[in-house]
């Protein structure tokens, strides 16, 4: 498995696909990191799909999305289910940002946050627009999760630096 990148450095590029919901339809594409090179980023890596901790902590950044894009900030949840389950997620509890499908799990091994046995860690890694990683938590055991004000204050840090 590799190492998680370490901040200043630059992360992995990568495309997954995936989808977002708008307006009631879920709008299915490819999510490519150097599509968004020169915004910030947050990736948010989480286990499962509509399971209990990874749903508090995408509702609570979709209803919290604000505090991110005030930043100027894109937030994309990626995990190993593929897009027909996010689909499914997204419309059941309305969350707003893209849900990517990493089924083979290349890019959580990337990432260094893929776990035999769970599939991947809970991690969150704010990205830099220049493509470097700024900040990072990567969860040992993923009960709980790094909360929207954390990130957002991740946020405004890169903004002054």
């Amino acid at each position: 498995m590799a190492a998680s990148p370490e901040p200043g450095k630059h992360v992995p590029d990568f495309t997954l696909p995936g989808g977002v919901l708008v307006d009631g339809a879920f709008e299915r594409r490819e999510f490519a990191l150097a599509a968004v090179r020169g915004r910030p980023l947050v990736l948010a890596f989480y286990p499962g799909d509509d399971t209990t901790v990874c749903t508090k902590q995408l509702c609570s950044y979709s209803s919290g999305l604000e505090s991110f894009t005030e930043c100027g900030a894109e937030v994309w949840a990626i995990s190993p289910q593929g897009v027909d389950s996010h689909e499914a997620f997204a419309r059941k509890h309305g969350l707003r940002m893209p849900l990517l499908a990493d089924t083979d799990r290349a890019v959580s091994k990337a990432f260094g946050v893929a776990a035999p046995g769970i599939g991947l860690r809970r991690a969150v890694f704010v990205v830099a627009g220049d493509g470097t990683l700024h900040w990072k938590h990567v969860a040992l055991f993923g009960a709980t999760f790094q909360s929207k004000e954390t990130l957002a204050a991740q946020l405004a840090s890169l903004q002054e630096a």
